[in-house]
């Protein structure tokens, strides 16, 4: 089954925004333990985007 290239973008446009997010609360120390987590979350993202767009 081949993903829609509309979800794929959809899911890294949330990458990004959870990595921004996580990077700010590291950078300004607000919680650091949610920060890391939202990074988690992105690279988890980015990475199910990169399985799906493989190729067969």
């Amino acid at each position: 089954m081949q993903a829609s290239p509309i979800i794929l973008s959809i899911a890294m446009i949330a990458a990004l925004a959870l990595a921004l997010g996580g990077g700010r609360l590291i950078a300004t120390a607000q919680d650091r333990r949610r920060g890391v987590l939202m990074l988690v979350a992105a690279a988890v993202i980015v990475f199910n985007v990169v399985i799906w767009a493989m190729p067969v």
